[in-house]
């Protein structure tokens, strides 16, 4: 069924020739993230199917969106997810690795987004292109936090979903690059799990943390009204 395309209410994304599939994490993200700040350009870091784009066009007027994927076969599915859908004239995909991008783009975005590989622990598996999207080697966090303070607009946001194990380290990061946490969101499967992911919300302003919970289910498939409230305008049967 994974490889099969993911229909959302304003688009469809094709996903089998991307090693990571359409998940929680992803939705989660580029439901949560602000765009208050009206974002001109923005920019998707380690882009696979593209969703986030496709997520930041549905809800923002940017009229700029980049994405970047190392993946060859990834890359390929993005830009044909950006030109099959209804803004493809805002959506443009990047076949470069982070640190190559950084060097060859003067450009500063407004919104920076990522959805990181964060298994680094984790044994590797048989499919390398399934452990480029799942391992951070591709993507270590230091490469990352160093690339977004160089491409972040002064007034930017740069907003992730990392392991919630990873928060006070990553913040720590960040904050060496002058990057301060100004929005956490913590999200756990049900009222009985542990905090198993934390998105973040960074500017170059240090403000008081805003800090938030989110559940994502009572039961098997019984969504809390937070959760639903927050992704209902993607997902079909919300």
């Amino acid at each position: 069924m994974s490889s099969l395309p993911f229909k959302f209410k304003e688009f469809s994304v094709n996903q089998d020739r991307c090693a990571m599939k359409i998940g929680t994490d992803g939705v989660l993200l580029g439901a949560w993230t602000s765009i208050l700040h009206n974002p001109h350009n923005v920019l998707d870091v380690g882009a696979g199917t593209g969703v986030l784009s496709l997520m930041m066009a549905q809800r923002s007027f940017a009229e700029n969106i980049e994405a970047i994927e190392i993946d060859a076969d990834a890359y390929e599915q993005c830009a044909e997810n950006f030109e099959n859908s209804n803004w493809a004239d805002r959506l443009f995909c990047y076949h470069a690795s982070l640190l190559e991008f950084v060097e060859e783009v003067d450009d500063k975005f407004d919104l920076i987004i990522c959805n990181p590989p964060f298994y680094s622990e984790d044994y590797k598996t048989e499919n390398e292109s399934r452990d480029l999207a799942r391992f951070n080697d591709a993507m270590p966090f230091e490469h990352l936090v160093f690339a977004v303070a160089n491409l972040l607009s002064s007034n930017g946001i740069f907003s992730i979903i990392i392991p919630n194990k990873e928060e006070e380290k990553f913040i720590d990061l960040a904050s060496k690059y002058k990057l301060f946490s100004n929005r956490i969101l913590r999200v756990k499967g049900n009222p009985k799990s542990e905090i198993k992911r934390s998105l973040i919300e960074f500017s170059f302003t240090k403000n008081e943390t805003h800090t938030s919970e989110l559940i994502i289910e009572t039961a098997r498939h019984q969504y809390t009204d937070d959760y639903i409230q927050l992704t209902k305008d993607f997902y079909l049967k919300m």
